[in-house]
């Protein structure tokens, strides 16, 4: 991805997320949920804003990812992270288990194959585990 296409493609990212974030804000959800919203408004599926190129969006996720891992960071107190390491790797390893159980009865009852629902699954459960800590933090 070349600089011009990576700053229109955040420049594209960003309006959506400007747009729809607010929107939703007003209806009383969650700022998440705008945040999907645009994303399925732009993409290869809706206005098709963010071009063909697969790769393209897969640099500018990562780049979102490491962003998101950055500011995670800025907020963690070590002291208090390791006082509660317990509960949070029992509660985020539950949580996660039971969302790919739960989704992995569900694709395997709408016919999926097992390898295909296993992945569907645990990628779900990992894409959950940021939207309610993003709303959890909302509330």
């Amino acid at each position: 991805m070349n600089e011009s296409s990576l700053a229109f493609t955040a420049l594209i990212f960003l309006g959506a997320a400007i747009i729809m974030v607010p929107l939703v804000r007003k209806l009383g959800l969650s700022s998440v949920i705008g945040f999907i919203l645009g994303g399925i408004i732009i993409g290869p599926f809706g206005l098709k804003l963010t071009g063909s190129d697969s790769q393209d969006i897969m640099e500018a996720t990562e780049f979102g990812v490491i962003m998101l891992l950055f500011l995670v960071g800025l907020e963690i107190e070590p002291k208090k992270f390791w006082t509660i390491r317990k509960k949070i790797i029992g509660m985020g390893l539950g949580q996660m288990a039971a969302t790919v159980f739960l989704l992995l009865g569900i694709f395997f009852l709408a016919g999926w194959q097992f390898n295909a629902a296993l992945v569907a699954a645990l990628c779900f459960s990992l894409s959950s585990t940021a939207i309610v800590l993003q709303t959890l933090k909302e509330k």
